[in-house]
């Protein structure tokens, strides 16, 4: 007789919600060796899969939904999950074990887990639900907020925390004129210190966004149509506002718990224990529903992962640490100013004392939190946060310091300490938990060979990714200790060097960054690789800077062709080659300053500042410029700025050639040339060097045999002369050798990697150097010639060609909907007889445009200034 053994069911296991935590509970559950007896459904009330949160203001910038997803392909038919989506549950019933959606399914569960996140939490203020009034948190959300804008002048971001800044950065970049109201006395007051809010206020309002601190949203108020007009505030001010986001912080979503008898927290959450079951063991719990056992309901995605992780072991019955609270660190940048806090960011621990470090000129801020035994307990970084990934892992670390902190708080450069040893059980990546020792241990034990490997070994660096930097650099040295080569890509979306990166785009003709990630990278892109790449194709002659997908990889004072200011305000600098300029010049640009009420200034490298231009007024400027002769000098990018001289033998009885003609024959041999860092050069026309030629990344030198060349020269905080590349060289030599420098250093550079640097770095050196463009001893003479050839006929003049299309002028608007108007938080002061931007507290004026001129032809449908 055969014993009978029967067929075990699969258990049906229920999770409410797909966000980030929620497919980070899948992944983490799917890897587990029990997850095979499980049927798993999803019931999720978005429209969309899980997607990322974090980067959600990239939607602004160029980025799509499908760019934001965080399902892989093909993972829920791999698994069996069955995903259904727009139809939330509704209900919970605990003892018949089943819950109900909105639309009346009725799904049956031996496990639930809830994963339904929070909601943004809008104050009970009267007309919040007007028309025009909006929350930042879903797609959706944003779509919403795009069509809202388009109608309005004037935004206004009720809450100056994490997400508030995000969103005004975002009604910023719309060319809305921007309020961040925020009731706490300072921005971002969970993270930053006094001091640190004090910087990052003072840099947020140089960008043109106006802060009010201490007032809270009393009301808003309609217009006739019902729509939002006004947003009047708890100290009895009214901000003028027709689009009103709110962000002042989020609330669990734990209406479904209470709902069917689960304990919640006094202020909300639902009770978990460390391994996230609720008081029902058929119950789990995981991201910000959750009050976990420290009392608190985390909001950020690392310590949701984190519950995530915890709860797949515990319902996949693996032994394994739980959870029982988080690294709540934080490095992002906002409204493009970087901001870090790291442990106790305010010293809460008695016997802290702390350590600061403050440059107001240069905006940056930074602060260690030092306990009574020595070791470091946290810290605020605002205008530099190069030093978080070494910082965090200290402090988390908890062990006294080796390193005095004195040294530690110091920027790169102004008598820091250098690197510091990590201890192996430092937390490299909060979002994950993974330690220095476990990286190292994947190296040297597991085999991996590249931070890619890493990453997909620990998990470490796939989360918010700010700790890729110190992931990178423990990897490099664990490679080098093991004799292998360690990883010199451009980022992690890029194994490549910005080098390979250019021949690749050189050999094969890519025309285009999406086309280079999906054949050669992986990811999404960041904002090292986008304008990295971006210049090389400008620089291989990929088309105007600010057609299609180009437009997107910009740098922000490429995206308007000319330079930001501290108040938002753009600065205009027409190309003089050679410094050389007519007095019809000199009127024609005089005329146009006076006529736009812009403040004027003669630069260093002899030409002719024009500062205060705002977005709208730009194709104005550029138009009466081109019409007078003169086209871009592209301080903005890049690129070539300037070359300047000294008047030669033209004029100088000390000058031996004529140094003038051949500044401005070079200037304008190299002008619109993008390279990995700005270029500057200058041509004396005898030894008494009256142009500072050796101060230039190439400098010309007359004599009275031709010309001596120099190249790596640097002005600026790291002086370098230049070095003798060679002598009296011939007009036809000289600038062959130019074009074969010039093509070399963009060709081999790192990125943002100046010729003084370069040269330096360079194997080999000036001699090396000399040997390929004199010598032609990588027979590569020929491709450089050709790379110089292509440039000069390929050469376009980047405002004429934007003023000659309308499409591309569509982005020189304050406001989309009203082209023309100035926006008012771009205010200035009269001083010394011009103007200046205005400072915080002070009564600015708005500057008025001069009537309208048609700047592009019959086919433009909006006449602007």
């Amino acid at each position: 007789m055969t014993a009978h053994t029967p067929d075990r069911r699969p258990q049906d296991l229920v999770l409410v919600g797909h966000g980030m935590v929620g497919q980070r509970f899948l992944e983490a559950f799917t890897e587990q060796p029990a997850a095979g007896q499980w049927r798993i459904t999803v019931l999720a009330e978005e429209p969309r899969p899980a997607y990322d949160r974090v980067h959600l203001s990239s939607l602004f910038d160029g980025g799509t939904a499908e760019d934001l997803t965080l399902c892989p392909p093909g993972f829920l038919a791999e698994h069996g999950i069955d995903l259904r989506l727009g139809d939330p549950v509704a209900a919970v019933d605990r003892a018949a074990r089943t819950v109900t959606t909105r639309a009346g399914h009725e799904v049956r569960y031996d496990a639930l887990v809830l994963a339904t996140g929070s909601v943004p939490f809008v104050p009970p203020v009267p007309g919040r639900e007007a028309p025009g009034c909006h929350v930042y948190r879903t797609i959706e959300d944003l779509d919403a907020i795009r069509a809202d804008a388009g109608r309005a002048r004037t935004g206004v971001v009720v809450g100056g925390g994490l997400l508030g800044l995000e969103a005004a950065g975002a009604l910023r970049a719309m060319g809305l004129a921007t309020h961040v109201v925020e009731f706490a006395p300072r921005l971002m007051a969970v993270q930053v210190d006094e001091g640190g809010g004090e910087v990052l206020r003072r840099k947020i309002e140089e960008l043109g966004v106006t802060v009010h601190t201490g007032a809270g949203a009393a009301a808003v108020e309609t217009a006739g149509d019902g729509r939002a007009r006004a947003l009047a505030l708890s100290d009895g001010r009214e901000l003028a506002a027709d689009l009103v986001v709110f962000s002042a912080g989020v609330r669990p979503r734990d209406q479904l718990a209470r709902d069917c008898g689960l304990p919640v927290g006094e202020r909300g959450g639902i009770v978990v224990d460390e391994h996230c079951r609720t008081a029902d063991p058929a119950v789990l719990a995981v991201g910000e529903c959750a009050q976990t056992v420290d009392g608190r309901v985390y909001g950020l995605v690392a310590p949701g992962y984190q519950m995530a992780e915890a709860a797949a072991r515990a319902l996949a019955g693996e032994a394994g640490r739980g959870f029982t609270g988080a690294d709540t660190s934080t490095k992002l940048k906002l409204l493009g100013v970087d901001v870090a806090s790291f442990g106790d960011p305010h010293g809460t621990a008695e016997g802290a004392l702390d350590v600061l470090y403050s440059d107001r000129r240069l905006g940056v801020y930074r602060k260690l939190v030092i306990g009574s035994d020595g070791a470091l307990l946290g810290g605020v970084l605002v205008g530099d946060t190069e030093a978080y990934g070494t910082l965090r892992p200290l402090a988390m670390a908890g062990k006294p310091l080796t390193t005095p902190p004195e040294q530690l708080v110091l920027p790169a450069g102004a008598g820091s300490a250098g690197p510091v040893a990590l201890p192996d059980e430092a937390v490299l990546c909060s979002c994950h938990n993974v330690t220095q020792g476990t990286v190292r241990a994947a190296v040297h034990e597991q085999g991996c060979e590249s931070v890619t490997a890493v990453k997909k070994c620990t998990r470490a660096g796939t989360g918010c990714g700010s700790c890729i930097k110190q992931l990178t650099a423990v990897v490099n040295e664990e490679l080098e200790a093991t004799g292998a080569a360690p990883q010199t890509g451009l980022c992690e979306h890029f194994a490549q060097t910005r080098a390979e990166l250019y021949e690749i785009v050189r050999v094969t003709g890519i025309a285009g960054f999406s086309e280079l990630l999906d054949r050669h990278g992986s990811g999404e892109g960041c904002d090292i690789c986008k304008p990295t790449v971006a210049s090389i194709l400008a620089s291989l002659g990929g088309g105007h800077i600010l057609d299609g997908e180009q437009a997107a990889l910009q740098d922000s004072n490429d995206h308007f062709l000319a330079n930001l200011q501290r108040n938002g305000s753009y600065s205009v600098v027409p190309r003089v080659p050679g410094g050389e300029i007519t007095p019809e010049g000199l009127i024609a640009i005089g005329e146009i300053a006076r006529d736009y009420g812009l403040y004027t200034k003669i630069t260093g490298g002899q030409r002719i500042d024009l500062l205060g231009a705002g977005v709208d007024q730009l194709p104005g400027i550029w138009h009466r410029l081109v019409e007078a002769g003169f086209e871009s000098g592209h301080a903005y990018g890049k690129a070539l700025r300037t070359v300047k001289s000294c008047v030669g033998e033209t004029w100088c009885r000390y000058g031996v050639q004529d140094s003038v003609g051949l500044a401005i024959e070079l200037e304008l041999r190299y002008r619109g040339l993008r390279s990995p860092h700005k270029l500057k050069s200058a041509v004396s026309g005898c030894a008494r060097e009256c142009a500072e030629a050796q101060s230039k990344d190439f400098g010309i030198i007359a004599t009275s045999a031709g010309w001596n060349l120099y190249v790596g020269g640097n002005g600026g905080m790291t002086p370098r002369h230049a070095d003798l590349l060679a002598a009296d060289l011939d007009r036809e030599t000289l600038i062959r050798t130019i074009d074969r420098y010039l093509m070399f250093y963009i060709r081999t550079a790192d990125r943002l990697e100046r010729t003084s640097v370069w040269l330096e770095r360079l194997e080999g050196g000036l001699d090396h150097l000399r040997a390929v463009v004199l010598d032609d001893s990588l027979g590569i003479a020929a491709e450089l010639d050709e790379l110089m050839s292509r440039h000069i006929g390929n050469y376009q003049d980047e405002w004429a060609a934007t003023l000659a299309d309308p499409e591309r002028l569509r982005r020189f608007s304050s406001f989309v909907n009203s082209p023309g108007t100035p926006d008012p938080a771009v205010t200035f002061v009269p001083e010394r007889g011009q103007i200046r931007p205005a400072r915080p507290g002070e009564n600015g004026t708005v500057l008025t445009a001069p009537a309208p001129v048609l700047v592009a032809g019959p086919r433009l449908e909006v006449l602007t200034p």
